[in-house]
């Protein structure tokens, strides 16, 4: 089985957590992903994904412009090395139901992001249980809402 490094995306553009969750969005538009890692240099912090974005500031009713990407961003972030393998990851992914996996080299600094799309269309192999594990709904948080 293949190896993260042969197939992540090497050195992924990211945003800031001061930047504007309106930037995140647009980079996320102009480059046609739905995560971006957030960074400080080349220190993780956590990824935003679209959905943060929709449900954790446009449901709430922020506004786009002035809500910084920390206020929304995921921050407890499963992480690999390059050095892993596709079915490693997948396991993972599986496991705590997420698309895609930021890549840390040795000394944590952020080298890559692969993603389910990346393993389904490089390694084939167990992509088809994998997505079918993170597709399983969940129990919906609804802790903000509750009355």
């Amino acid at each position: 089985m293949s190896l993260i490094a042969d197939l992540m995306t090497p050195e992924p553009v990211t945003v800031g957590p001061h930047d504007s969750v309106q930037r995140a969005a647009q980079l996320m538009d102009e480059l046609n992903v739905g995560a971006l890692p957030v960074c400080l240099g080349d220190r993780l912090l956590g990824i935003v994904t679209d959905r943060d974005i929709t449900v954790r500031a446009t449901a709430a009713g922020l506004d786009p412009t002035s809500t910084e990407v920390d206020m929304v961003m995921s921050d407890r972030v499963r992480c690999c090395s390059p050095r892993h393998t596709a079915a490693e990851v997948l396991r993972q992914m599986a496991a705590v139901q997420i698309r895609r996996v930021p890549v840390l080299d040795e000394s944590d600094r952020l080298v890559g992001i692969v993603s389910l799309g990346d393993l389904a269309a490089r390694e084939p192999a167990g992509v088809e249980d994998a997505l079918r594990t993170i597709s399983t709904p969940s129990e919906p948080d609804r802790t903000a809402l509750a009355t």
